[in-house]
């Protein structure tokens, strides 16, 4: 439903950087993750200085997350969290990203920010939000590394 609602929106407006960024954060929420890759770009393309660029390239680490590519996906998470520092999906990526991929301290890092951004943030808070992933799989995964990095229950 919600895809078929931002293919109309880039079909009536295909010079929309913001529609494009939105067709691939909805492929890669649903695990799709080949598929945010063309969007996104061409989000990029449309606006490369777009003051919302922090969207497109957190949508970027989503789709290398739900790829399991965690390595690239922080890349774009930092990108993103440079841009942006407290924007929350990036953020919350960057939490878990930290946890599949074994840095701890890093973690608790971002984990001491968590309170300052948002006061008592916790994974089953998250759990909640996390229901957008159509893969019960991805949400899983995602859960586990918001845990590993130390994210309070």
């Amino acid at each position: 439903m919600g895809l078929s609602a931002i293919e109309r929106a880039v079909a009536l407006n295909p010079n929309s950087a913001l529609g494009w960024s939105t067709a691939g954060w909805v492929q890669a929420i649903n695990n799709r993750p080949e598929l945010p890759i063309e969007p996104l770009e061409r989000a990029m393309r449309l606006s490369p200085l777009d003051p919302l660029g922090y969207l497109f390239t957190a949508g970027f680490g989503y789709a290398h997350f739900a790829a399991r590519r965690y390595d690239t996906a922080m890349e774009w998470v930092d990108r993103s969290l440079g841009e942006q520092t407290g924007f929350a999906p990036a953020l919350y990526l960057k939490l878990a990203l930290c946890g599949h991929l074994g840095q701890l301290e890093e973690g608790q890092r971002w984990v001491r920010r968590v309170p300052q951004l948002y006061p008592e943030l916790t994974v089953a808070i998250l759990a909640a939000f996390a229901d957008a992933f159509e893969s019960g799989d991805l949400r899983a995964d995602y859960l586990e590394g918001l845990r590993k990095a130390g994210l309070p229950g």
